[in-house]
């Protein structure tokens, strides 16, 4: 256990009389019932005082860290000016012509509040683009919480099926929400290409996570996007990135700038608002104009907020000053997490993996594994994964509890040392 925790157990007994399992995530359930106070910079604090080196950042918002001086001095300077127009405001344009700038799908943008709302308008507008109902996701991948989408992201992987047999993944959801959803596994582009082969008349959209980072941050195959595209184009499908994780994390082109791979559509959040709720879906203009005709409905009372907005364009101008600077001190930061880690690993003769890139990676356990979609990632040891996290918290470390680790622009040095030397202690000591 780290530390005292008796005000977080404290608290965590009394929101459970009010609150649902005394979260208001279900991504929160389970896993040490903490409760924060203060956070900055890298550092999360509990009630009790206890310190944590963070690298949930929020599950990946806090790309500049916690309360970065110059995005909250931007926020409590708009805060005078009101919150919500129900109307528009300029800085919403100047946000967009952000966006238009260093995202290379972005000829027309829509301003949301999150990416499961984005990804929703992403499929109606394709769906009214072409014509048709059905869309293709994959194995693994998350596209948010809503009927359609929230399936086969755990659980026993298919069986070579193609499709793959729709699975849920909660009691109250409408399997009649998944009829138009065409279910494959990740990474394979045969498979992608005979089914559209076979069923392209019945597509209007392919959309997915150009990293696979909501399971195992797992890379596409070289020419594997380049093959989606080509294909999607052939079909008369339109192709869909989900950047929500991907997006300004792995630099400001997001994924498609760093693959050179441009889809129709893509779906923004997270470290879009560096840490404020804010979301954008940007495509090409003949689909997107659909919006505009009012064709397409796409509503919300709080989308372009002036708070969400002014916090938007203040990350997104920290991240790109002095060329990019931030990004450099992530990758390099994280990077040497990476070969710390794997180096550790192999000195304390344990089978730690590591997969991904220096600002966002993952942690599993397995030997002799080429981890390159769902079903090879689950077959690695989520037993010792588990393990592994939460010897890592009582030390002060705190990656997400399903072993992602995301770096920000505050991590140092210092940090880094902290966490390896953490790493070093427990498979020093071994994992039950």
């Amino acid at each position: 256990m780290p530390g005292n925790l008796s005000k977080s157990d404290a608290y965590h007994e009394a929101a459970r009389g009010i609150i649902p399992g005394g979260v208001n995530s279900n991504v929160r359930l389970g896993g040490w019932p903490l409760c924060f106070e203060s956070a900055r910079g890298p550092i999360l604090v509990d009630l009790d005082g206890n310190e944590y080196v963070d690298y949930a950042l929020g599950m990946g918002p806090a790309i500049l860290g916690h309360a970065p001086s110059d995005l909250i001095a931007a926020v409590q300077a708009s805060l005078s000016s009101g919150q919500l127009f129900a109307g528009q405001h300029r800085s919403e344009l100047d946000l967009a012509r952000l966006l238009q700038r260093y995202i290379p799908s972005a000829e027309l943008v829509r301003i949301g509040m999150t990416g499961s709302e984005m990804v929703q308008a992403a499929l109606r507008v394709a769906r009214a683009f072409t014509g048709k109902n059905g869309f293709i996701k994959f194995e693994g991948q998350y596209h948010g919480w809503f009927d359609n989408v929230l399936v086969n992201l755990t659980g026993t992987p298919g069986n070579g099926v193609v499709p793959l047999p729709v699975r849920l993944q909660t009691k109250g959801q409408a399997e009649a929400g998944t009829a138009d959803t065409h279910i494959l596994p990740w990474n394979d582009l045969d498979v992608v290409e005979r089914y559209l082969a076979d069923r392209g008349d019945q597509v209007a959209a392919l959309i997915t996570e150009p990293v696979m980072c909501n399971t195992g941050v797992i890379p596409p195959r070289p020419g594997y996007l380049e093959g989606l595209r080509s294909v999607c184009d052939k079909h008369k499908v339109v192709f869909i990135f989900d950047e929500v994780i991907t997006g300004f994390r792995l630099g400001l082109g997001g994924a498609q700038g760093k693959f050179g791979v441009t889809p129709d559509l893509s779906t923004f959040a997270k470290a879009f608002g560096g840490g404020f709720p804010l979301a954008a879906l940007a495509g090409r203009r003949e689909i997107m104009s659909l919006f505009a005709s009012g064709e397409v409905n796409h509503s919300g009372t709080y989308n372009s907020n002036l708070v969400s907005i002014v916090a938007g364009i203040a990350t997104l101008e920290q991240l790109a000053a002095n060329d990019g600077e931030v990004y450099r001190r992530i990758d390099g930061n994280g990077i040497a997490l990476i070969e710390g880690m794997r180096e550790i690993a192999q000195r304390r003769s344990v089978n730690l993996q590591v997969s991904g890139y220096g600002a966002v990676f993952h942690t599993y356990f397995a030997d002799d594994l080429e981890i390159v979609d769902y079903a090879s990632h689950w077959r690695a040891d989520a037993t010792r994964q588990a393990a592994f996290v939460d010897a890592l918290l009582p030390l002060g470390i705190r990656p997400t509890r399903r072993g992602t680790w995301f770096v920000s622009g505050a991590h140092g040095s210092s940090e880094i040392d902290r966490t390896l030397s953490a790493v070093d202690e427990v498979l020093r000591n071994g994992l039950n």
